[in-house]
């Protein structure tokens, strides 16, 4: 039994103009049918790629055996699969017949995936057994082109912890392609020679992986790694001449950790935009030096689509830490707990409105997210804007740890500790204690043949925070657990260490 959709947002307006997805798909096999449209790169290097006649052909055939199945105009359908030429085909098939892709964590426990797939309530599911009997059905169905179809919604994106309510975040944005689909984030700054050759590293059920597809649209070609490998990231820049790509800062620490990163060869690159989380300084600084700063550009965001903050490498510099400002005319205010606007310097729930922003739709039972009657919208992120206007995130405030009557916010402590050089990964969680109340406790991933030791940490800590924010307790991993997409799942820590 699913749950009734929340709404959040308001609908946007009926687009006056733009071109069905499938459309501009065939438009391009039409202009270019020979060119390179998708490489799918496996984790030893072999790689399968298709040109852009190639993959109309095929997306229409999948679109034929989607219908056939069960999916049509509106309906979801639930991609449970990895990176792979069968879940660009699916979502592309989706799009040709007007129903909805909605990629889904691979990697969760089957429980979970289980759970999640409840609340979609999908017409059709391409999981590991069904993508090779749709492949097997696609293959008997014409690949002529197939009438212009819109779906309702451009996608749907799923975030799930172990704890809480799952959702499914529906774009309430049709599948209508715009020129602004394909703007680079690098042209707000500076022109971006089209079209690019863009990595795509971060598993595409993540809303900066499944973004690429946009990009694909404007006849970009996109080379999707099955799984991330900070190895495989290096080898593929220097064999396809990556132009560009978008990661995690964990992403980047493990590219930039690699022993022979500063002998290889980034010249093809254009420009990295870093997101999901903040980037710590010391990380920061090592990508200016292996590429520039005006090569590395930072992006705020969420996948409710409220608006976008960004800011260029030569802007972080003159505002060190920042996230930027508000990007395509977003803007950005800093309420309290009354809805009371706050002034520079002062901590608050960062709440964003943007014109062009369609928003999203719950699926699930989640609470809509609070906003204001002027249609600005928060999801519950603290942070600050400077004298300039610049937004700073300090964390998020379910993260928060409250400690002996004060306020730590973990993502600052790991920003501190991860400039340490013999940490490779590090979490902070707050776990219960008796005399805190809750304390500040590190989960540290020493760095390869490192030794540390608890008391190094906390003075490390002590020397770049204030006291109280330094952990209490340090525990060393051999790995600190992450997703295909590198997020950490906190709850699930603390839960293991006795809440």
């Amino acid at each position: 039994m699913t749950t009734e959709p929340v709404e959040s947002g308001v609908a946007p307006n009926p687009l006056e103009d733009g071109i069905p997805f499938g459309t501009k798909l065939q438009q391009l096999a039409e202009e270019r049918s020979d060119e390179p449209a998708v490489t799918v790169v496996a984790l030893d290097g072999t790689a399968e790629s298709l040109t852009f006649g190639e993959l109309d052909a095929r997306a229409n055939q999948w679109g034929r055996a989607l219908a056939a199945s069960g999916a049509g105009p509106g309906s979801l359908v639930a991609l449970a699969i990895p990176n792979s030429v069968h879940l660009v085909l699916g979502a592309l098939g989706c799009w040709k017949i007007g129903a909805v892709p909605v990629p889904i964590h691979w990697d969760l426990p089957e429980w979970e995936r289980d759970r999640v797939r409840d609340v979609i309530a999908p017409a059709v599911v391409v999981d590991e057994r069904t993508r090779w009997e749709l492949e097997a059905r696609a293959a008997g169905e014409s690949a002529g082109p197939l009438p212009a179809a819109v779906s309702p919604h451009a996608n749907g994106i799923c975030s799930s912890g172990s704890t809480g309510v799952p959702k499914v975040i529906l774009s309430l944005a049709p599948s209508l392609w715009t020129p602004q689909h394909g703007e680079p984030f690098l042209s707000n700054w500076t022109p971006v020679a089209q079209p690019q050759t863009i990595m795509v590293p971060a598993p595409m059920y993540h809303t900066n992986g499944f973004a690429t597809f946009f990009f694909l649209l404007a006849g970009d070609h996109l080379v999707v790694l099955e799984k991330f490998d900070a190895a495989l990231v290096l080898d593929v820049i220097e064999r396809f001449r990556i132009t560009n790509f978008t990661a995690t800062p964990t992403m980047l620490a493990r590219i930039a950790a690699r022993p022979d990163i500063r002998r290889r060869d980034l010249s093809s690159v254009v420009f990295i935009l870093q997101g999901a989380a903040v980037m710590p300084p010391s990380l920061m600084r090592t990508w200016f030096e292996l590429l520039s700063p005006e090569q590395i550009v930072s992006a705020y965001g969420m996948t409710e689509n409220l608006g976008l903050t960004a800011l260029r490498g030569d802007e972080w510099l003159a505002h060190p830490g920042s996230v930027g400002r508000g990007f395509r005319d977003t803007e950005i205010r800093i309420l309290d707990a009354g809805r009371t606007p706050l002034g520079p310097g002062e901590y608050g729930e960062i709440y964003l409105r943007a014109p062009m922003a369609a928003g999203s739709r719950y699926l699930g039972g989640a609470p809509p997210l609070p906003s204001t009657e002027d249609g600005f919208r928060s999801a519950g992120d603290i942070g600050y804007l400077d004298e300039d206007g610049y937004l700073y995130i300090v964390d998020r405030r379910v993260d928060m740890i409250v400690t002996g009557g004060a306020n730590v916010f973990p993502a600052e402590v790991e920003s501190a500790l991860a400039g340490h050089p013999d940490i490779a990964d590090v979490v902070v969680i707050g776990l219960t204690d008796a005399q805190w109340g809750r304390r500040v406790h590190a989960v540290v991933q020493p760095a390869v043949g490192a030794l540390l030791s608890e008391e190094q940490v906390i003075e490390y800590a002590k020397s770049r925070l204030a006291h109280y924010k330094a952990p209490k307790t340090v525990e060393f991993v051999d790995a600190i657990p992450r997703t295909a997409a590198t997020k950490v799942n906190r709850s699930a820590l603390i839960e293991a260490r006795g809440g």
